[in-house]
């Protein structure tokens, strides 16, 4: 991080949540409780590791209309969003296939299991949402799953949340490598390293850049991974099969103008395989993108070594 920020991190959502600022202890401490407060709330919304969430609800509400919260809906709305700008490559519905290839508790818990059976997306058409009235319904057996937005959306709501709380100064949040940034950054832009796994020590592969605002998110297969009979599965699933995208890209990184897109992006070139340089570059979105034989590609101005992306 940049000599003038002040950092904190801690566990939440099942990853490493970092928070930085271009202000003081006192800053730091406020921006901190800002992003504690929008995790906590998109956990109580989003995540299908608690029974008491609002997406379990709508996920056993057996057909039936949901009054959500107002953050629900407007991650239900990003979802959709998501699905309808990627053709369905990423598609909320997604939630059984999920459960099914063993991927039915927070990671951590994961264990071994029986061979899995893959079922494809439902199909997010399927999804209704009354944004202005808040209700969402899915018909019944159909199971959502925000694991594609949920957690970027979070990073943008708590960076730009956190930057309100501390006078507008510079904030990063950093969600499991899901960074957004709001505020008056550092002059020389936040560095940020990038890597197969955000969690990597600072001498692992990877490479540093300086971002100067809006997202970055990096997608990536090696990580979260686990065996189900004598298959090797990973997390990022194929709606059109319901099994694990059979990626040529081990690693994709990409900055947009929110941790949102970024993410959106990111997750679908994992998924479009080799399709994806040529739509990152229609896009005009910065990218680096790593394929399984170590090979590294960049897109739309992405720096080849130290630079500016964003």
């Amino acid at each position: 991080m940049s000599a003038t920020a002040t950092t904190a991190s801690w566990r939440a959502l099942g990853t490493t949540v970092v928070v930085a600022t271009t202000g003081g202890e006192g800053a730091l401490e406020r921006a901190s409780e800002r992003v504690r407060a929008a995790l906590a709330e998109i956990d109580r919304a989003c995540s299908r590791f608690r029974e008491d969430s609002e997406l379990c609800r709508v996920n056993a509400a057996g057909g039936s209309p949901q009054r959500v919260s107002r953050l629900f809906a407007r991650a239900t709305s990003c979802a959709l969003r998501a699905a309808a700008l990627t053709d369905g490559d990423l598609d909320p519905t997604i939630g059984s296939s999920i459960r099914l290839a063993g991927y039915d508790r927070d990671f951590a818990a994961i264990r071994a299991g029986a061979p899995v059976r893959f079922r494809r997306a439902a199909g997010w058409r399927c999804v209704e949402l009354d944004e202005q009235r808040a209700r969402v319904r899915v018909p019944a057996g159909i199971e959502l799953d925000y694991g594609a937005t949920a957690k970027a959306l979070a990073a943008d709501i708590a960076a730009a949340a956190a930057a309100e709380a501390i006078g507008g100064d510079g904030v990063l949040v950093s969600i499991g490598g899901d960074i957004a940034m709001a505020g008056a950054g550092p002059a020389e832009g936040w560095p940020v390293r990038v890597a197969d796994d955000h969690a990597a020590a600072l001498d692992a592969p990877g490479q540093t850049i300086a971002l100067h605002g809006g997202g970055l998110a990096t997608s990536s297969t090696t990580v979260r991974r686990w065996r189900r009979g004598h298959q090797e599965l990973h997390h990022i699933l194929d709606p059109a099969t319901g099994g694990p995208a059979d990626g040529h890209w081990r690693t994709v990184s990409v900055a947009a103008a929110s941790c949102v897109d970024a993410n959106i992006a990111s997750t679908t070139a994992i998924i479009r395989g080799e399709r994806a340089p040529l739509w990152l570059a229609e896009l005009a979105l910065p990218a680096r993108l790593i394929a399984r034989n170590g090979a590294i590609t960049l897109i739309a101005g992405w720096p080849a070594e130290t630079g500016t992306a964003g």
